[in-house]
């Protein structure tokens, strides 16, 4: 994953549906998922492939990443889909219900090397072989937590806080930085709590996410206003780039700036934020 390219508010658009595909070209999200899956009734499924490839066709996103999510495999839509939308080449191919490295290598083989491969988190046992998962020689980019799918599976009462599902979440978090990949957050289902939204948003970020995907256009501000880099914190990455810059300390692992211990470490995390700032900025 590029990490100059912001993934804060990802919102997915029922693929059925012409009128919110054409209006999330005006949105501020990030990322764009047109979803053939979930937002889909069984008998719209083949109507909203069709209206998804025209979508990608047309184009017209601008600068926001635009995904597919499919049907899996295991379904009578998801062989038809995988074929239609490798053939349409979209940015990424996001898949459900990954349980294991050959369920990803399955979608991988179909995918044209431009086409990137997303993958939800959302079964009890992909959160167990989660390291396999993402370290898989799959081109995999992206972890995408299904918090209603994983909810249902282990019969647990999330709330807002998610108390139950804070382990799958952190070890989701862990496996994808373990091996290079980005880390998105599950949807938050009450479209009118805003407040809600917020709160876990902010815990998303607190457990290291790059963002939260979305099921309504009205949840965008909160998720690009609370994974966006603090004016504070690029100040402060600035500082300590210009201070590893220093022909003095060109050499040192570690330094004392402006009263606090700074380690190269920090180094490669103040030029991250840098960089998906400028990008934020750019947009």
């Amino acid at each position: 994953m590029s990490p100059a390219r912001p993934r804060r508010s990802l919102l997915y658009m029922p693929a059925s549906n012409s009128r919110a595909i054409d209006k999330a070209r005006t949105l501020a999200c990030d990322v764009v998922i047109l979803d053939l899956e979930d937002a889909v009734a069984p008998d719209a499924k083949s109507e909203a492939r069709e209206t998804a490839l025209a979508a990608l066709v047309q184009g017209g996103f601008g600068s926001r990443e635009v995904v597919v999510r499919i049907n899996g495999l295991d379904t009578p839509w998801g062989r038809d889909d995988l074929t239609a939308v490798a053939q349409a080449c979209p940015e990424a191919v996001l898949v459900p219900k990954i349980s294991s490295p050959a369920d990803l290598k399955a979608y991988a083989t179909a995918l044209a090397p431009a086409t990137k491969l997303w993958a939800m988190v959302e079964t009890c046992q992909g959160v167990m072989t989660l390291d396999a998962i993402a370290g898989s020689a799959a081109p995999l980019e992206v972890l995408v937590v299904g918090s209603n799918d994983l909810a249902k599976e282990m019969r647990c009462r999330p709330g807002i806080e998610r108390t139950p599902l804070l382990a799958a979440l952190s070890h989701t978090v862990m496996a994808a930085r373990a091996h290079g990949l980005g880390v998105v957050d599950g949807v938050f289902n009450d479209i009118s709590d805003l407040e809600g939204l917020e709160r876990q948003c902010l815990q998303g970020l607190d457990f290291g996410f790059d963002g939260k995907t979305l099921i309504h256009p009205g949840q965008i501000e909160a998720a690009n206003r609370i994974f966006a880099p603090e004016p504070t914190e690029v100040d402060w990455a600035h500082r300590i780039v210009a201070a590893f810059e220093l022909p003095e300390n060109a050499a040192r692992g570690v330094l004392k700036l402006e009263g606090r211990m700074v380690e190269r470490l920090h180094l490669e995390e103040a030029l991250r934020l840098i960089a998906v700032s400028a990008a934020i900025g750019r947009q």
